[in-house]
C-alpha cells in the first residue's frame, strides 16, 4: 500500500460472517502457498484464520493499521490463529528487499491502493524464484457501486485490467472469475439498492445460499464471469 492511502476496514466485521466463500477461495489459491507467507492487509485476522493452517514456518500478517493489528494479536495469543503467525505494521515497500517470502496475498486490498500496478512491483521483488503473488479483487467496474464508494474501492477489475499489472519477471498462471451467481447481488444494489454496507444478515444469506450455488456454477459457465476476479502469478 501506499503511505498516502490507508486501508479502509470498516466492512471487515460484516465480511467475518462470509466463511463459506473464505473457504471457496481457499481451497483455490492454497496449493500456491510456500513456506514463508505475506498477507498484505490482513485487516482483523479473520481471513487469515481460513486460509493459514499452521503448516507453514512463517505467515505475516501485514497490515498498516495499529488497531486491527491488535486483533490480530489477540487471535495470536488466544491461539485462535496458529503460531506461525505474527503482525508487522507498515507497507510492502517497507519491507527490507533482502528478507523474501514464497508467497504474497492480496485478499480484496489492492482496489484500496491507488497506484496498483507499483503495488504488485514492489511485491515482486521482495518474492522468492518460484514463489506467488495471488490477488482476489471485485470484478467489473460497471458493477462499482455507493458500497465500493464508501469502503475506498478505487475501481474493480476486468481480466485485462488485471493483465496489465503483470510485474515484470512474473507470469500469469491463473485467471478466473469467482462467485458467478452472487454477481446478481451486485447488479441489484448497483441498480436499485444502492446499500453503501450490506447488513449481516444479507451477507449470512449470501454466504449460506448463494456461495454453494456459485461453487456449482462457476465451474459449469468455466469461471468466465463472477462477482470477484482471481489472478495468480509465478516469479519466474
Amino acid at each position: 500500500m501506499t503511505n498516502d492511502r490507508m486501508y479502509i476496514g470498516q466492512e471487515l466485521t460484516i465480511f467475518a460472517h462470509a466463511i463459506n466463500w473464505k473457504k471457496y477461495y481457499t481451497a483455490i489459491i492454497k496449493p500456491y502457498f510456500g513456506k514463508r507467507v505475506l498477507e498484505v492487509g490482513a485487516g482483523m485476522g479473520a481471513t487469515t484464520a481460513i486460509m493459514c493452517d499452521g503448516t507453514q514456518v512463517e505467515w505475516v500478517c501485514l497490515e498498516p493499521d495499529p488497531d486491527l493489528r491488535n486483533e490480530i494479536a489477540r487471535l495470536i495469543s488466544d491461539k485462535k490463529l496458529p503460531a506461525c503467525c505474527h503482525t508487522q505494521g507498515g507497507f510492502v515497500a517497507d519491507l527490507e528487499r533482502g528478507n523474501s517470502f514464497d508467497t504474497f496475498i492480496y485478499i480484496d486490498v489492492l482496489e484500496h491502493i491507488e497506484d496498483d500496478y507499483a503495488e504488485l512491483q514492489a511485491a515482486s521483488v521482495r518474492l522468492a524464484p518460484g514463489g506467488h503473488l495471488i490477488v482476489l479483487s471485485p470484478a467489473f467496474h460497471f458493477l462499482y457501486s455507493p458500497f465500493d464508494r464508501s469502503i475506498g474501492h478505487y475501481r474493480r477489475y476486468n481480466k485485462k485490467m488485471l493483465q496489465t499489472l503483470s510485474p515484470k519477471d512474473c507470469e500469469i498462471e491463473k485467471m478466473m472469475y469467482l462467485d458467478s451467481v452472487g454477481m446478481a447481488t451486485s447488479l441489484i444494489n448497483r441498480f436499485f439498492l444502492s446499500q453503501s454496507m450490506p447488513t449481516v444478515a444479507q451477507i449470512r444469506f449470501w454466504d449460506k445460499w448463494i456461495i454453494p450455488l456459485s461453487k456449482w456454477a462457476d465451474r459449469l459457465f468455466a469461471y468466465r464471469f463472477g462477482r470477484s476476479l482471481l489472478g495468480i502469478w509465478k516469479r519466474t
